[in-house]
Protein backbone atom coordinates (compact mmCIF):
# COMPACT_ATOMS: atom_id res chain seq x y z
CA UNK A 1 0.00 0.00 0.00
CA UNK A 2 2.61 2.17 0.65
CA UNK A 3 4.50 2.03 -2.62
CA UNK A 4 0.74 2.99 -4.48
CA UNK A 5 0.60 6.05 -2.31
CA UNK A 6 4.31 6.49 -3.11
CA UNK A 7 3.65 6.85 -6.78
CA UNK A 8 0.65 8.78 -6.80
CA UNK A 9 2.38 11.23 -4.20
CA UNK A 10 4.83 11.07 -7.06
CA UNK A 11 2.34 11.60 -10.30
CA UNK A 12 0.27 13.92 -8.05
CA UNK A 13 3.36 16.09 -7.60
CA UNK A 14 4.01 16.28 -11.66
CA UNK A 15 0.54 16.98 -12.41
CA UNK A 16 1.02 20.32 -10.10
CA UNK A 17 4.45 21.03 -11.92
CA UNK A 18 3.12 20.81 -15.02
CA UNK A 19 0.09 23.32 -14.21
CA UNK A 20 2.92 25.53 -12.63
CA UNK A 21 4.09 26.08 -15.92
CA UNK A 22 0.86 26.98 -17.46
CA UNK A 23 0.47 29.50 -14.52
CA UNK A 24 3.55 30.91 -14.74
CA UNK A 25 2.48 31.69 -18.66
CA UNK A 26 -0.61 33.01 -17.61
CA UNK A 27 0.60 35.61 -15.03
CA UNK A 28 3.89 36.26 -17.26
CA UNK A 29 6.08 34.51 -14.59
CA UNK A 30 8.94 34.30 -15.63
CA UNK A 31 11.39 33.66 -13.04
CA UNK A 32 8.93 30.95 -11.53
CA UNK A 33 9.27 29.11 -15.11
CA UNK A 34 12.79 29.36 -15.20
CA UNK A 35 12.68 27.88 -11.87
CA UNK A 36 11.28 24.82 -12.91
CA UNK A 37 13.13 23.81 -16.10
CA UNK A 38 16.32 21.76 -16.10
CA UNK A 39 19.49 23.64 -17.15
CA UNK A 40 19.03 21.17 -20.30
CA UNK A 41 15.48 22.00 -20.61
CA UNK A 42 14.29 21.83 -24.52
CA UNK A 43 10.65 22.88 -25.90
CA UNK A 44 8.94 22.11 -29.38
CA UNK A 45 6.01 23.01 -30.68
CA UNK A 46 4.59 21.14 -33.47
CA UNK A 47 2.20 23.83 -34.86
CA UNK A 48 4.51 26.08 -35.48
CA UNK A 49 7.95 23.97 -35.90
CA UNK A 50 9.66 25.68 -33.21
CA UNK A 51 12.52 23.87 -31.38
CA UNK A 52 14.19 25.77 -28.55
CA UNK A 53 17.00 24.40 -26.09
CA UNK A 54 17.68 26.25 -22.65
CA UNK A 55 15.60 28.07 -20.47
CA UNK A 56 16.61 31.05 -21.23
CA UNK A 57 15.43 30.67 -25.29
CA UNK A 58 12.19 28.56 -23.73
CA UNK A 59 11.18 31.88 -21.81
CA UNK A 60 11.85 34.03 -25.12
CA UNK A 61 9.83 32.23 -26.79
CA UNK A 62 6.83 32.30 -24.26
CA UNK A 63 7.85 36.03 -23.87
CA UNK A 64 6.88 35.94 -27.53
CA UNK A 65 3.57 34.85 -27.38
CA UNK A 66 2.70 37.05 -24.34
CA UNK A 67 3.69 40.18 -26.96
CA UNK A 68 1.66 39.02 -29.74
CA UNK A 69 -1.15 37.89 -26.90
CA UNK A 70 -0.64 39.78 -23.91
CA UNK A 71 -4.09 38.48 -22.25
CA UNK A 72 -3.20 34.97 -23.38
CA UNK A 73 -4.29 32.20 -21.10
CA UNK A 74 -4.07 28.39 -20.82
CA UNK A 75 -6.84 26.63 -18.80
CA UNK A 76 -5.66 23.08 -18.15
CA UNK A 77 -8.88 20.88 -18.85
CA UNK A 78 -7.23 17.31 -17.87
CA UNK A 79 -4.32 16.07 -17.07
CA UNK A 80 -2.54 13.10 -16.15
CA UNK A 81 1.15 11.41 -14.94
CA UNK A 82 2.94 8.08 -15.12
CA UNK A 83 6.80 7.47 -14.41
CA UNK A 84 8.78 10.49 -14.68
CA UNK A 85 6.43 11.95 -17.80
CA UNK A 86 3.04 14.36 -17.39
CA UNK A 87 0.27 14.83 -20.32
CA UNK A 88 -2.12 17.73 -20.15
CA UNK A 89 -4.84 19.08 -22.54
CA UNK A 90 -5.06 22.88 -22.33
CA UNK A 91 -7.13 25.42 -24.27
CA UNK A 92 -5.50 28.88 -25.29
CA UNK A 93 -7.34 31.93 -24.95
CA UNK A 94 -6.42 35.46 -26.59
CA UNK A 95 -6.90 38.31 -28.14
CA UNK A 96 -3.73 39.14 -31.16
CA UNK A 97 -3.09 42.73 -30.29
CA UNK A 98 0.88 42.67 -31.06
CA UNK A 99 3.27 41.40 -33.38
CA UNK A 100 3.89 37.90 -33.72
CA UNK A 101 7.26 37.37 -34.59
CA UNK A 102 8.19 33.46 -36.67
CA UNK A 103 10.91 32.23 -38.70
CA UNK A 104 8.94 33.35 -42.00
CA UNK A 105 8.59 36.67 -40.44
CA UNK A 106 6.81 39.07 -38.19
CA UNK A 107 2.36 38.87 -38.55
CA UNK A 108 1.24 42.32 -37.56
CA UNK A 109 -1.61 42.44 -35.19
CA UNK A 110 -4.67 41.29 -36.32
CA UNK A 111 -7.26 42.52 -33.76
CA UNK A 112 -8.76 38.87 -33.39
CA UNK A 113 -9.72 36.62 -30.57
CA UNK A 114 -8.44 32.94 -30.51
CA UNK A 115 -9.33 29.80 -28.90
CA UNK A 116 -7.18 26.93 -29.83
CA UNK A 117 -7.08 23.75 -27.71
CA UNK A 118 -3.67 21.89 -27.03
CA UNK A 119 -2.05 18.93 -25.00
CA UNK A 120 1.60 19.65 -23.52
CA UNK A 121 3.52 16.40 -22.87
CA UNK A 122 6.27 17.30 -20.18
CA UNK A 123 9.23 14.77 -18.79
CA UNK A 124 10.82 15.39 -15.95
CA UNK A 125 14.36 14.77 -13.88
CA UNK A 126 13.18 15.00 -9.90
CA UNK A 127 10.78 18.52 -9.46
CA UNK A 128 12.36 19.98 -13.22
CA UNK A 129 10.99 20.08 -16.15
CA UNK A 130 13.71 18.62 -18.97
CA UNK A 131 11.31 18.57 -22.07
CA UNK A 132 8.20 19.94 -23.31
CA UNK A 133 6.21 19.31 -26.50
CA UNK A 134 2.72 21.01 -26.83
CA UNK A 135 0.59 20.32 -29.99
CA UNK A 136 -2.08 22.72 -30.80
Amino acid sequence: MTAILTEVQKTDELVKLARKQINAFNNSDWELLRGILASDAYYEEFGTERKVDSPAKIVELFKGWKQAFPDAAGTVTSAFASGKKAAIEVTWKGTHTGPLTTAEGTIAASGKSMETPGAVLYTFEGNKITSMRQYF
